[in-house]
C-alpha cells in the first residue's frame, strides 16, 4: 500500500499520522480514518503530514470533507508539518487559509482549541 495511518490521542485532540502518497486511490482509507477518528474520538483533529510525500486534488478533497465533518460537531481541523511539495498545493489552492498549518504536531495540538 502506498499509504500508512496511525491514529493516537494527544491531550483533546486526535493525531492521524499520514504517511505515503495520498491520491485516487488511497484517498478513501484516510477519510475512512477521519470519519472514524471523528466519530470515536472527537472532533478535534490534527492530521499529522510529516511524511506524506504526495497529495493529489483526491487528496484535497478528504481535507476538506474533514474540515466539514469536524467543524459541524463544533471541532476543527489543524495540519502540521507538510512537506514542501504537499505545503505549496495547500498554498496553492488556499487551503491553508481555511486550515491552519502549524510546524508541528506539538504546536497544533498545544494552541487552545476555539469554544
Amino acid at each position: 500500500m502506498k499509504l500508512r495511518l496511525a491514529r493516537r490521542a494527544v491531550g483533546d485532540a486526535v493525531v492521524v499520522a499520514v504517511e505515503g502518497e495520498l491520491d485516487l486511490f488511497t484517498a478513501p482509507f484516510l477519510r475512512d480514518e477521519i470519519r472514524d477518528a471523528i466519530k470515536l474520538d472527537g472532533p478535534r483533529l490534527v492530521l499529522d503530514l510529516a511524511d506524506l510525500s504526495f497529495m493529489d486534488s483526491s487528496g484535497l478533497s478528504v481535507l476538506i470533507e474533514a474540515w466539514r465533518l469536524a467543524t459541524a460537531q463544533s471541532g476543527g481541523v489543524r495540519l502540521a508539518a507538510p512537506q514542501t511539495p504537499v505545503a505549496r498545493i495547500l498554498r496553492t489552492t488556499g487551503l491553508d487559509r481555511r486550515i491552519k498549518v502549524y510546524p508541528d504536531v506539538a504546536d497544533a495540538v498545544g494552541e487552545i482549541w476555539p469554544p
